[in-house]
Formats: structure tokens, C-alpha cells, sequence
């Protein structure tokens, strides 16, 4: 299968946001498109997050999203994989995993000591999907959130 992995830049804003509201919309959202663009346009133009999309025979069909953190064991900043997407027309092709290895590349590429993740307990496409791609789950952690 031919395809290619681009860094999402401001010119790509729409595909982006067309992406990342069928990505919401898989975690039971609304529907918000042009929402969800001024969201990933203020994310890319403050440089807050990166975002590879992937191009099957030059059709958008994923992306994942990246925000910096920073590690108090590792003591060094590493990326949360905040976000990642494969259109349901082309799952099952190998997209997912070449999406997560271009964001560990971009660990070497920028310095970072490794990618954190979380995931709905009954995500089972990606709770297969992370251990088989090198990561490690951690049981030892609960994950509270806090809303304004």
C-alpha cells in the first residue's frame, strides 16, 4: 500500500480538523467541524501541538497528535499521544502503527525521552494495539481529571 506521513502545517488546517472531528465524534462528540478547526489552527499556529497525517494515494486517513510534557523521573520532556485516528475506510492496513513509529521518531527527532498515552478501558483496538507497538501498561496509576 502507498502511503506517506506529513508534519501538519497551517495550510493543512481543514484536513486536520475534518480528521480530528471524526475522531470526536468516534468518542461519542458532537459533531463540530468548524469548532474543531479553530482548535487545531490555534494549536498549530502556537506551536502547542504536532500533528503527522498520513496520505493513502493522496487521500487524508489519520493523524495523531502530540503535546510536549516533561517526565519528573526522567527528568526530561517527553510527547503525551494525545490523539490518534485512522479513517474506518482504511483500517486494518498497518496506518495506526506507522503513525505511532513516525511519533517515536519524532522523539528522536526533538530529544524526548519517550510517548505517554491513555485510553478508554474499552478502546479494544487500541489496548491490543499499544502493547504490540512497545508500550507498557501501567497499572500502577489511576487518572484523575479535574473540570473547570
Amino acid at each position: 500500500m502507498d502511503f506517506k506521513i506529513e508534519k501538519a502545517m497551517l495550510k493543512d488546517v481543514g484536513i486536520a480538523a475534518d480528521l480530528f472531528n471524526q475522531y470526536r465524534v468516534f468518542y461519542r462528540q458532537a459533531p463540530d467541524y468548524e469548532t474543531c478547526k479553530a482548535f487545531i489552527h490555534d494549536r498549530l499556529r502556537q506551536e502547542q501541538s504536532h500533528i503527522f497525517l498520513v496520505y493513502v494515494e493522496g487521500r487524508p486517513a489519520g493523524f495523531v497528535q502530540l503535546y510536549e510534557l516533561y517526565h519528573y523521573i526522567r527528568l526530561g520532556k517527553q510527547w503525551l499521544l494525545s490523539d490518534l485516528f485512522v479513517h474506518p475506510d482504511f483500517r486494518g492496513r498497518g496506518l495506526s502503527v506507522a503513525l505511532i513509529d513516525r511519533a517515536k521518531q519524532w522523539c528522536d527527532e526533538t530529544g524526548a525521552c519517550g510517548l505517554m498515552l491513555e485510553t478508554e478501558k474499552t478502546n479494544d483496538i487500541g489496548n491490543k494495539l499499544y502493547p504490540r507497538c512497545g508500550f507498557e501498561y501501567d497499572g500502577a496509576h489511576n487518572y484523575y481529571y479535574w473540570w473547570k
